[in-house]
């Protein structure tokens, strides 16, 4: 994974004014998205057949409340690359590289769901939910949202 100033300059990201409007509004996604994750966690939990859905979901919350983050620091990611360099923000963070590794790799699976069809497991969905749980709140922490 690149590390985060790469994407500054090759002007995939750029350095904007703090917009804490925008960043509040994806925070608050990221929380109704959350929500509903948890609330379709207990009352049909999770099998072969949704285990996409949970990967999806799992990649769309982390990286709303990453964009936050990016937001309220004055960087906006843009274009070929945006994702990549929302991901390496995590280095900024102190994630450690196998947590950004992991969030990499999520990422990657979810565009293989959406272009490609890829379809997961059970099994995997359940390590991106625990991951997601614990990552979730380590980024609202970081967003100082406890």
């Amino acid at each position: 994974m690149r590390e985060f100033e790469y994407f500054i300059k090759k002007g995939i990201v750029k350095k904007i004014s703090v917009d804490k409007a925008r960043a509040e509004n994806l925070i608050e996604e990221a929380n109704r998205k959350f929500k509903q994750f948890e609330r379709i966690l207990k009352k049909v939990g999770v099998d072969n057949d949704n285990a996409n859905d949970f990967v999806e979901d799992s990649c769309d919350i982390l990286l709303g409340l990453i964009r936050a983050k990016m937001f309220l620091e004055g960087f906006s990611a843009s274009g070929l690359g945006a994702h990549e360099a929302e991901v390496s923000f995590l280095y900024k963070l102190n994630f450690t590289e196998q947590e950004i590794d992991f969030v990499q790799k999520l990422r990657y699976f979810r565009n293989g769901i959406m272009y490609y069809g890829k379809k997961f497991d059970k099994e995997y969905a359940e390590k991106v939910i625990k991951f997601t749980k614990e990552n979730f709140q380590k980024l609202k922490k970081i967003l100082n949202l406890d």
